[in-house]
Order: C-alpha cells, then sequence, then structure tokens
C-alpha cells in the first residue's frame, strides 16, 4: 500500500512538474517572431504564468480540499470561476497600466510630434494611402493579450489539476477498500473457524466418550482424526492457500467424525476424488455449505440424507452439496451469515471467475460451486 502511495505521488508530481515546464518554454516552443527577443518574450509569458501559479495552488491546496472533496460541488464551481474571473480582471488592469508607458525603444515615427519638434523627415514624399494596411507598413499583427490567454489556460489547468487529484484520490480510496474487505475477510475466516470448533467439537466429543467403552478401537480412529483437524484449524490456514490435498482430508475427517452423531436414518454420501491433483485453493470454501447442509437437511424423526462430491478438472474444481429439506419455511433459513459471508470471499478471491448456483426446492437444497484451480 505505501509503495503503491508513493509511486502514484511521484508519478503526480513528475506529470505536474512536465506540464509547467512545458507553459514555461511556449515561447522556446511555439515562437513565431524571430525578430523578437526570446528574453522578451519570456518575460511575456511570466505575465500569463504569475497569475496561472496563483490559480494553481489555490485550486490544489484550497478549493478542492475545502469544497470539492467535502461534496460542495456548486461552491468549488463557483469559487473558481470567481478567482479565474478575478485574477483576469488583474491580468488585464495590469496589461493595460504597462501600455500607458510604452517602451523607449519605440520609434519616434509611430508617436506625434511633441511642440517645437519637427517631424521626422519622410523618405517617401507621396500621401500615405489609406488602403496601406499594418502588413505593408511592417507591423506584425496585434497579440492577444495576456488576460485572454490567462482565461484560457487557467480553465484547463484548473481542469487538468482537479481531475489529476480526483482521480488520485478515487485510486487511494479504492485501494483502500479493497484492503478493508480482505482485512473482513480474514476476519470472517476467523470466524468461520472459531464457528467450527465450539459445537462441533463439543458434541464430538460427547460422541467419541460413548465409543470408548463400547468401540474402543472406533473411539481412537475418532480421537485421531479430531486431532488431525483440530491441526488443520490452529496451523495450516494461517496463509492465504492451502493444497486440495488438505482440503480434502480436512473434509473426510470432518464428514466420518460427523456420522457419528445421526444414526443409520441419515444417509451421508462422501464421493472425493481417488487421486488429488496437485493444486491450491483458499481454505474453508466448502465449510459453510456443508455446515448448512447438516444444520438444514438432517431429520431426527424422517430419514434424510446429504451428498457431497468434489469433483477435479484439469482447470476448474466442482463442488457439489445435495441435502433433504427437513423442514418447509421457505429458502430465507438457507441463506445465512456462512454462506453470505462465503459469498462475499468468492467475490474478493475470484472475481468473475467462480459460478455459484444455489438451487432450493421444498423437497431438495443444492449447492453448486465452480472455481477455476
Amino acid at each position: 500500500m505505501d509503495n503503491r502511495y508513493k509511486t502514484l505521488r511521484y508519478s503526480e508530481i513528475g506529470l505536474l512538474v512536465f506540464v509547467w515546464l512545458v507553459l514555461m518554454m511556449t515561447p522556446v516552443l511555439f515562437r513565431e517572431d524571430n525578430n523578437r527577443p526570446l528574453m522578451r518574450s519570456m518575460l511575456n509569458q511570466l505575465e500569463i504564468l504569475v497569475p496561472l501559479t496563483i490559480l494553481f495552488l489555490a485550486n490544489r491546496f484550497v478549493l478542492v480540499p475545502r469544497f470539492l472533496f467535502r461534496g460542495k460541488v456548486i461552491s468549488f464551481f463557483t469559487s473558481v470561476l470567481g478567482v479565474i474571473l478575478l485574477l483576469a480582471v488583474a491580468s488585464y488592469v495590469y496589461d493595460e497600466k504597462i501600455k500607458q508607458y510604452p517602451s523607449e525603444r519605440v520609434e519616434r515615427a509611430d508617436r506625434p510630434p511633441r511642440r517645437g519638434e519637427n517631424p521626422p523627415p519622410s523618405t517617401d514624399s507621396r500621401p500615405e494611402r489609406p488602403e496601406q494596411t499594418d502588413q505593408a507598413r511592417g507591423r506584425q499583427p496585434r497579440p492577444v493579450p495576456p488576460f485572454a490567454n490567462f482565461l484560457i489556460l487557467g480553465v484547463l489547468v484548473v481542469g487538468f489539476d482537479t481531475g489529476l487529484r480526483s482521480g488520485l484520490r478515487w485510486i487511494m480510496a479504492e485501494d483502500e477498500r479493497i484492503r478493508l474487505e480482505k482485512e473482513n475477510v480474514t476476519a470472517q475466516l476467523t470466524l468461520l473457524r472459531n464457528q467450527v470448533s465450539p459445537h462441533f467439537f463439543m458434541n464430538t466429543l460427547n460422541n467419541i466418550h460413548a465409543l470408548v467403552d463400547t468401540n474402543t478401537a472406533e473411539a481412537k480412529e475418532a480421537i485421531i482424526k479430531l486431532s488431525k483437524m483440530m491441526r488443520y484449524l490452529l496451523y495450516e490456514t494461517e496463509t492465504e492457500k492451502t493444497t486440495l490435498k488438505k482440503e480434502v482430508e480436512f473434509l473426510e475427517s470432518y464428514i466420518n467424525l460427523m456420522r457419528l452423531r445421526f444414526s443409520e436414518k441419515v444417509r451421508i454420501t462422501l464421493n472425493l476424488p481417488a487421486i488429488v491433483p496437485d493444486a491450491f485453493i483458499p481454505p474453508f470454501l466448502f465449510t459453510a455449505f456443508i455446515e448448512n447442509a447438516f444444520k438444514h437437511g438432517i431429520s431426527y424423526r424422517n430419514e434424510s440424507f446429504i451428498t457431497i462430491d468434489l469433483i477435479p478438472g484439469k482447470e476448474r474444481l466442482l463442488f457439489v452439496v445435495k441435502n433433504s429439506r427437513s423442514n418447509h419455511n421457505g429458502g430465507g433459513e438457507f441463506s445465512g451469515i456462512g454462506i453470505e459471508n462465503t459469498r462475499k470471499r468468492l467475490d474478493l478471491l475470484f472475481g468473475d471467475a467462480y459460478h455459484l448456483d444455489i438451487i432450493d426446492t421444498e423437497e431438495l437444497f443444492t449447492v453448486n460451486l465452480s472455481i477455476p484451480i
């Protein structure tokens, strides 16, 4: 985050420096009158650059943060327009005042003779024709007044600087939003892991305790599976991704321990691949859907079932959960926090690359999830 912010800041500064260098070098880059001294053209350019700099600083450090970034759009545009007009009037007044004191380099022929001063001799005794133009006299067309140039450049500079600052602010805000969402997903993952732990482990330990006297071998096997799950929950999920093989082992241990809680009336079918490919996936993507199936698909009075399929392909992994409906209260119960958090997490992890299809009928609830691997 810090490196990206520094890169954006340096890019912004470099772009501003480039633009101002172009404005300063305009008399050199776009010089039309080669007979005019370059220094004079540079000094004339300052008549535009000075008010332009004032406008730029006012917009960047006062108007944009105080009005635009606080949502006062009308006040921002009104203030910008007022500053531009004020500086344009000041530039106009300054320009007109300078013209009242012509330079000594102006030829005496271009001004009327003073009292007692003879008019300069004329090399051409012929009277001046009215149709003679400024171009015939060798004069250049009058340049655009500085205040007019300022009006044009002022609007361009304000628009450029405002767009640049707003764009940078939007990028940083978007990065911050993504960072907060990722942190939220991490917190949700931790919450999901803690949600798996309390009730599940308490019921599993009670079942193991009951097996100690009736089936010691099965109780030992259950303890080993429970130990592996606890290790996976505590140590193997600290990273963003885990191997598909470890996730398959976790699901298998989880389902086998859940079988201890139910009678033969509940048919639990787990179809896992015989050969697990070497792939990495985010941990606990399927836990919320499996917990939802056991929570809402199991009936202690009637026959019920849960079927779980994990089908890996070359580029995608398909996860399917089907469970019977133990009640007919509608699909609202199946859109709990766990599934909603998982959906948000899938959006952040895969964007548009995943496919989640949830089918809810009166007798069957189906989840089809396809993710890239």
